[in-house]
């Protein structure tokens, strides 16, 4: 769900940027776990050769989502050769589920990550949507802190493995 205008907060230099279920602090560290749900891409040699390695990479781990694969394809030594310009997006702007941005005067997108069902997605997108609201409805002296997120409600880890897990 966009809020703001995401793009102030991306990298100039950067070739791919990617969202972070888990965002460790540093925008360059590959340990960051990424999430497919939301990328900025500039078109160039560097990452048409990386999309066509990722997609070929799909091959190789069969069964595993793009995320997944990713996560995986990340560490290889070709992103350095292609000289690919790789950033993670901090959640503060760029949140989820996952790791909800705790400041609703910085965030920009929210992601329904680490949510299992469209059920639970569609009920806890309507309750951001409602904080959303009531946040913007305050008046000029309220502080950031008199407003919180009470999502994820039905999205959680713990149901995401639920959902993976067989019955």
């Amino acid at each position: 769900m966009w809020f703001r205008d995401p793009i102030p907060h991306f990298y100039p230099n950067a070739d791919f940027q990617i969202a972070c279920d888990y965002f460790n602090g540093n925008s360059k560290d590959i340990n960051n776990s990424p999430n497919g749900g939301f990328m900025y891409v500039k078109s160039n040699p560097r990452t048409i050769k990386f999309y066509k390695f990722w997609y070929s990479s799909r091959v190789i781990y069969q069964g595993k989502n793009d995320q997944e694969v990713l996560n995986i394809i990340k560490h290889d030594p070709l992103i350095n050769k292609i000289g690919l310009k790789m950033r993670f997006l901090d959640t503060a702007y760029i949140g989820g589920f996952c790791e909800r941005s705790k400041d609703l005067n910085l965030v920009c997108t929210m992601h329904a990550n680490c949510c299992a069902g469209l059920g639970n997605k569609i009920h806890d997108l309507g309750v951001m949507l409602e904080d959303w609201r009531r946040y913007k409805s305050f008046t000029a002296n309220t502080t950031s802190n008199s407003s919180s997120w009470t999502v994820p409600q039905k999205c959680s880890l713990k149901s995401l493995h639920e959902h993976d897990s067989p019955p």
